[in-house]
């Protein structure tokens, strides 16, 4: 698959869906709840719908899953899907000091491994992506960067961690391996700041969809990470109901 081409085609369209979050969010956003009590706003709605349209446009051959479908969730996984959240982060986005911290996210699954990722944070207008083969990458404005993991740092390790998810067990594991600093920050950026060099690890023990990891997963791997099971096994995608179970992401593997 012509990843490159992928993305290029797609970016459009995740650009447009950036544009109706923040338009909705400057009209006064406001949200209801879904079975599972968590929220959902018309931003939500309305980036989808634009990135399900791009998709079928572009490669309608391959089967999605996205979080505001509930029909797809349904789907056996296929070989090759894809998993979209059009607003991941929407606690964040419903805040008034949101941080920036919610993005617009589209990742390809292939054979259960994430090999391609797509993840915009529209308030920052940073656009992160990468694949399997070919590298990452952070748009700022009009300047396109290079990302890669770096070395861990001799201060010690520096832990990205949930803004409204932080639990218990992932203060215990951050306990245990003596990692005192600590950035909080929401949505799928987690990930991209450890692909960017900016973090070491993220551990996530609480509840996430595989909508929520696969973006920014295929772009840590690309610049060079890892995202593993605690027990040290490689994560994969397809699994029942797509929902996650705990992973630890991480910039130089085994270095944490």
């Amino acid at each position: 698959m012509d990843y490159a081409a992928l993305i290029a085609a797609l970016t459009p369209a995740i650009d447009a869906a950036g544009a109706v979050i923040l338009d909705i969010k400057d009209k006064g956003a406001s949200a209801s709840l879904k079975a599972d009590g968590s929220p959902v706003t018309l931003a939500d709605k309305a980036a989808e719908d634009i990135l399900l349209a791009a998709l079928r446009d572009t490669i309608p051959e391959i089967p999605v899953v996205s979080e505001e479908n509930a029909d797809s969730h349904q789907m056996a996984a296929a070989d090759r899907f894809f998993l979209v959240d059009p607003l991941d982060g929407t606690k964040e986005f419903l805040k008034p000091d949101h941080g920036g911290g919610f993005t617009v996210n589209i990742g390809l699954v292939e054979a259960g491994m994430p090999t391609m990722g797509m993840v915009f944070a529209p308030a920052h207008g940073d656009f992160y992506w990468g694949y399997q083969g070919g590298g990452a990458f952070l748009r700022q404005a009009n300047r396109i960067t290079p990302l890669h993991v770096r070395d861990l740092p001799k201060t010690g390790a520096v832990a990205v961690a949930s803004l409204s998810h932080l639990d218990s067990d992932t203060t215990a594991w951050l306990e245990t391996h003596a990692i005192t600093k600590t950035i909080s920050v929401g949505s799928s950026l987690k990930f991209a700041l450890i692909a960017a060099g900016l973090a070491d690890v993220y551990p996530r023990f609480g509840p996430t969809m595989e909508w929520d990891t696969a973006a920014g997963d295929a772009i840590l791997r690309a610049a060079g990470g890892m995202v593993q099971h605690p027990d040290g096994n490689i994560y994969s995608y397809g699994k029942a109901a797509y929902r996650n179970t705990p992973f630890i992401a991480y910039g130089r593997f085994g270095s944490v």
